[in-house]
């Protein structure tokens, strides 16, 4: 799964790495949690375009906006078919920026958290899905899930899943409103090369979504 990411860049980073056409102000964070707004990446009509959306996804029918505290995630296997994804599938794909994620390992004295990187904490993307919903009155919520499949043997011995982190070749193929056959996108969604990844152990400063600071990245000693 994925419950909690960082992204530390600046935003022309963002520009350059995604050739975005547009650019938003964006602070640092350490710990992104569910249900906060949080930058994704998606086709828009003259090119890629930069969103704040609340993670979570809420699909256009939904009664209410609580549902997308069941809807972090959607899992690989299944997000072509399961009635609150298979439509954004099709026609909502986004890339979800990042430049680590969380994992906790039970022990003897509880969860350790690890920092899961690519490098030395190179920005990548999450595969994503992004929906639009209208309340019977106020404004629309846009809202994003990152998707999930099995973990390779770098996060294995942390979880056994893990988010599907997409080769920067394979950006335009997932964002292309035009392709909406799923045996074309499905094979994507495979977990990334276990040599891109590296983690160690954290602070339990990062345990709460309330802390987002630098404290989250600090390196913690375990005999795990």
């Amino acid at each position: 799964m994925c419950g909690r990411y960082n992204l530390i860049t600046d935003p022309q980073a963002l520009v350059d790495f995604f050739k975005l056409r547009n650019r938003l102000k964006l602070a640092p964070r350490y710990n992104i949690a569910p249900s906060q707004d949080a930058p994704v990446v998606r086709s828009g009509d003259n090119g890629r375009e930069l969103a704040l959306m609340r993670w979570g996804l809420v699909p256009h029918w939904a009664k209410d906006a609580k549902f997308g505290y069941h809807t972090i995630n959607a899992r690989a296997e299944t997000v072509a078919s399961k009635p609150a994804y298979r439509s954004a599938f099709r026609k909502h794909r986004c890339l979800v920026p990042a430049t680590g994620f969380y994992e906790w390992q039970s022990g003897a004295d509880g969860k350790q958290p690890y920092h899961i990187r690519v490098g030395e904490g190179r920005l990548f993307a999450f595969a994503g899905l992004w929906e639009q919903w209208q309340p019977p009155s106020g404004q629309a919520l846009e809202s994003f899930t990152i998707i999930v499949t099995e973990a390779n043997q770098a996060v294995r011995p942390l979880h056994e899943r893990m988010p599907v982190i997409l080769h920067p070749d394979d950006y335009a193929t997932w964002l292309d409103p035009a392709i909406q056959d799923p045996t074309r996108i499905q094979p994507l969604l495979r977990p990334c090369p276990a040599a891109w990844l590296n983690h160690y152990p954290v602070s339990r400063h990062v345990n709460s979504p309330a802390h987002d600071d630098p404290a989250c990245l600090l390196a913690a000693e375990t005999d795990n």
